[in-house]
């Protein structure tokens, strides 16, 4: 995590749960057009999100802490292509809730669910 995340950002890091690591992996590199690496730590294997300019996070194995109706709702921003990113989510097996729509001042989102069933927004300040 680096020090600029720890020092001023409110969020530093973020558990995604999975039901199935290669499909999230799949699902999260091509919604989120980055890279997204494999990693194994005394046999125990997760995904981390690319996070060299920003805050990190990463995909762990746990179906039973997938929640899709309820508790926090995780932003991710698809850096003005939020078309794109609801195009290619749809077609690694999201469930659109909320389509591409404004929220006031701060930009643009999409509510989906994952290629696992979180309930996550897609964000974005351009609608492109």
């Amino acid at each position: 995590m680096k020090n600029y995340n720890a020092e001023n950002n409110r969020a530093v890091w973020f558990d995604i749960p999975v039901a199935d690591l290669n499909r999230a992996k799949d699902f999260y590199e091509e919604v989120l057009n980055i890279e997204v690496f494999k990693e194994s730590v005394d046999g125990y294997e997760f995904c981390i999100l690319d996070h060299k300019d920003g805050n990190g996070g990463c995909l762990f194995l746990n179906k039973d802490e997938i929640s899709s109706n309820s508790g926090i709702m995780l932003y991710l921003n698809v850096k003005g292509r939020i078309k794109d990113a609801v195009g290619k989510a749809e077609d690694k097996g999201a469930k659109i809730l909320k389509p591409i729509h404004q929220i006031g001042e701060h930009g643009f989102r999409s509510v989906i669910l994952d290629s696992e069933g979180n309930r996550i927004a897609l964000h974005s300040d351009t609608n492109d």
